[in-house]
């Protein structure tokens, strides 16, 4: 029987992908967005973990050659299913199969799929399957980030964000104690590699509006990257 479904916000994630270049970056950043992410490059297995757990959404590559059987399988027919998101091999977004029902959304073929454009239909297709009353927020101590709104406050402080701080603040809020290098932060807040300059400067900028007057939460570990939480070291 599959496990039940986890009771914190951090979605599980099934990538079904055989190219490397494709499945690792895609990989990487689904954990840095906090997503529990298992990675496998062949459909069969992709079969057997579908019936040791449940997964929230299924990545799959579709020019592997044996998904015709993981798409039939009972665990993609069930009532809890998970919705699937397909690719090809090369990361081209194909569309998805809300629920596991056949047929696509509409969007097969078109423009190239960047891992970015599948991180954020992926974060569609997951939200559409949250409970009632989850309401999207991230916290850590009195730090709040709302991902409706795109805001954050800081106990009654109302904190306004620029689209790529509210990228960066919940990259750092995902990952709360743990040290992201300038490279993590990079793929997740920018489509093309910053600058180690540009990545100094988001940092800067977002630690004034977080830290304000209060106790720092943003700190720097130098020569490794950057981390949210109390004083002391992750």
């Amino acid at each position: 029987m599959p496990k039940p479904p986890s009771t914190d916000a951090e979605p599980d994630v099934l990538l079904v992908v055989g190219e490397p270049r494709t499945s690792e970056p895609l990989a990487a950043l689904l954990e840095l967005a906090g997503y529990r992410t298992v990675a496998v490059d062949r459909a069969t297995e992709a079969t057997a973990r579908l019936t040791e757990r449940r997964f929230d959404l299924v990545i799959l590559d579709v020019t592997l050659p044996d998904t015709e059987a993981l798409r039939h399988s009972r665990r993609l027919l069930a009532p809890d299913r998970p919705a699937v998101l397909l690719l090809t091999g090369t990361g081209e977004f194909l569309g998805s199969l809300p629920g596991g029902a056949p047929g696509t959304d509409g969007q097969a073929g078109g423009a190239h799929g960047r891992v970015a454009e599948v991180l954020a239909r992926a974060r569609q297709l997951v939200r559409s399957k949250e409970p009632t009353g989850w309401d999207g927020a991230l916290r850590h101590g009195d730090l709040v980030l709302d991902d409706a709104t795109r805001r954050a406050r800081r106990g009654e402080r109302t904190i306004e964000l620029t689209p790529a701080e509210y990228r960066l603040l919940r990259c750092l809020l995902v990952n709360a104690g743990r040290v992201l290098s300038k490279e993590q932060i990079g793929r997740h807040v920018w489509d093309d590699p910053p600058t180690d300059g540009a990545v100094e400067r988001l940092v800067s900028r977002l630690r004034r509006k977080v830290n304000g007057e209060q106790t720092a939460l943003i700190h720097t570990r130098r020569g490794f990257g950057y981390w949210l939480g109390r004083s002391g070291r992750p």
